[in-house]
């Protein structure tokens, strides 16, 4: 399914059915042969090229990490690179990922349109979910949006923003309608929709139309909200969740839930884009996508030093050091704490007797080959990280392999450890965290490995070489979305057996349902409540899934959680214009206000 995907897909892309546009709803309708695009999408295979090019185009909406989460309090540039606008609030109508975000959800529903459009009802269910799913992205990114249901292939330019509960209703409703489509399977592995991703859908679209029109901001410095007495949305948002996770219990292990073997068969993906390293007809080495690049230190050039390729930009803030607690298997199941030494033998890489990063999936003995760099959490004692080191002597002796090790004790202070030729350890550095992963420091911090592609190609710089998929909907992440929407409507004890569910299977400590048992080490400024902790299992659960800013702007702890934990935000105002609005959304690209005639500068959402 994979293949039929990308072959048609591309095929209808190579010729010239769709073209590349920068314009909002626009589609340019040409076909090989000098067929109109009603005669050739009225054909089977036009259809079916279509619909296929429709699910395609939610990889021009899925990848841009900057913009899904930076600006939070999770990740932080390293190794002196500069910091992103996002990261820093100065973001401009004229940026080019939020243009690029702004467009690709606009071609998806009008890909999803004209799939109804020309199809009927045919691939009308899938075509609704996507087009769904296209709304629910601006609307947590730009707010109230231009909305349209009709599939757009004319030079029309007018249309004007509509209310945040039309599109939210309208949406939910299209929903709604499909919930119990008996032309779409209950569950599904190859990328298409079906009922328990709509499902899924429902709940996040009523959880975000909740805190948006149930709930209004009181302070955003403190992240304080009143809410009204009507939790209608709140409640169909804990309903809908329990319909996606119904039958699907926490059992697999975290670390199992991501590995790759386990993509096409996991019981608790509901909805993916797909990637196949396999079906894919172009060159391989430059036909994927980068996400397992983007979160981690960098440990140079993959086919010199062994290590994945990683770009520094994102790595944890010192509030993600101490977010998992002593047992936690989220920790370990995130990031790659053990890196493997590289012999420099090219020809085995990717095979049994594999080498470097990627030995940890290859070769069975990875737990004896020498090692690169070790990450251990900070709730390790000095005593016992040292007893591991000796213990493992022999695998932190360089010898004849490419990097020279070192270990790390995470935590602020970090100890860095490096060692003699024989293994064994040499005195610690103590070194500051933000000023040493703000500076220059090189392999400082553990690369997250949720998207690692074990078959992933030794080569220089590659950084689109990865085809794992892209998991959009998935279990663990309804659990929590069940347990905030069950804490907005009152319902604290449902929320309980969501959270505990979620930190059981992570081998996470016993709460007994008391939030005075929750004592996270990293450090707070105020006093936590019920919503700190589900956004912190968020974030434990949902590390680098990119949905951090999304979580925060629609739970209003956006400005609060950066000024405590983004070091590049002092206080509200450098997240406000001179005006004092506060940017609580992205502006609206310039292109878009200068071309669209139903808008006007008092359509720019506030900040900008």
């Amino acid at each position: 399914m994979k293949k039929i995907l990308y072959m048609s897909a591309l095929a209808l892309m190579t010729a010239g059915a769709f073209s590349s546009c920068d314009d909002f709803l626009e589609a340019e309708n040409k076909t090989a042969g000098g067929q109109t695009a009603e005669e050739f999408f009225g054909t089977e295979a036009g259809l079916e090229s279509f619909r296929n090019y429709a699910y395609y185009s939610l990889r021009n909406m899925s990848t841009w990490t900057d913009i899904y989460e930076d600006g939070t309090d999770l990740y932080q540039p390293s190794r002196g690179k500069t910091p992103t606008q996002f990261q820093q609030y100065t973001t401009t109508p004229e940026n080019g990922d939020v243009k690029n975000l702004y467009i690709a959800c606009y071609q998806l529903i009008n890909n999803a349109n004209g799939l109804i459009y020309y199809g009927g009802e045919k691939y009308a269910a899938e075509a609704k979910f996507l087009r769904a799913y296209g709304y629910y992205m601006l609307t947590q990114h730009f707010g109230a949006v231009p909305y349209s249901d009709k599939y757009i292939n004319d030079a029309t330019r007018e249309y004007p923003r509509e209310d945040l509960k039309t599109i939210y209703d309208n949406c939910i409703a299209d929903l709604v309608e499909i919930a119990e489509d008996a032309s779409l399977p209950e569950t599904s592995n190859d990328g298409r929709v079906n009922r328990k991703a709509v499902a899924a859908l429902l709940a996040k679209l009523n959880l975000a139309a909740g805190w948006d029109l149930e709930t209004t901001l009181t302070d955003a410095a403190k992240g304080t909200y009143s809410k009204s007495e009507n939790s209608a949305y709140f409640t169909e948002a804990a309903s809908w969740a329990e319909k996606a996770i119904s039958g699907i219990s926490l059992t697999q292990s975290f670390t199992q839930k991501w590995a790759a073997a386990n993509e096409d068969t996991n019981p608790e993906t509901f909805f993916t884009i797909q990637y196949d390293k396999a079906g894919y007809p172009g060159d391989v080495n430059s036909g994927g996508h980068g996400l397992q690049n983007d979160f981690g230190s960098y440990y140079g050039a993959q086919d010199a030093n062994g290590c994945k390729v990683s770009s520094s930009v994102k790595v944890p803030t010192e509030k993600s050091l101490y977010l998992w607690g002593e047992g936690d298997e989220r920790y370990s199941g995130t990031f790659m704490t053990t890196l493997v030494n590289y012999d420099g033998d090219a020809t085995s890489w990717g095979t049994s007797s594999a080498t470097g990063y990627y030995a940890y999936y290859n070769n069975a003995s990875w737990e004896t080959l020498p090692i690169a760099y070790y990450y251990a959490p900070y709730y390790m004692s000095q005593a016992d990280f040292e007893a591991f080191l000796t213990a493992n002597k022999a695998r932190f002796a360089k010898g004849n392999y490419v990097n020279t090790p070192y270990a790390y004790l995470m935590g602020n202070p970090v100890k860095k450890y490096s060692f003699n030729a024989d293994g064994s350890f040499k005195s610690p550095e103590g070194k500051a965290y933000n000023s040493a992963t703000l500076a220059s420091e090189l392999n400082f911090t553990p690369t997250v490995r949720k998207y690692d592609d074990p078959t992933t190609a030794l080569a220089a710089g590659n950084t689109s070489n990865g085809y794992r998929d892209i998991v959009l909907l998935h279990a663990s992440d309804l659990y929590l979305v069940a347990a905030e929407a069950y804490y907005m409507a009152g319902k604290e004890a449902d929320a309980w057996a969501k959270i505990n569910a979620v930190r059981t299977r992570a081998k996470a400590a016993n709460l007994n349902n008391s939030l005075s048992n929750y004592l996270p080490d990293y450090p707070q400024k105020d006093a936590l409540t019920m919503l700190d902790l589900i956004l912190d299992e968020r974030a434990r659960e949902l590390y680098a899934e990119n949905q951090r800013w999304m979580d925060l702007r629609r739970t209003r702890q956006l400005v609060r959680y950066n000024v405590q934990f983004n070091s590049l935000i002092s206080d509200v105002s450098d997240m406000s214009n001179a005006l004092g609005e506060v940017k609580w959304y992205r502006p609206i690209p310039n292109e878009e206000m200068a071309s669209n005639t139903a808008l006007t500068s008092a359509d720019q959402n506030p900040g900008y």
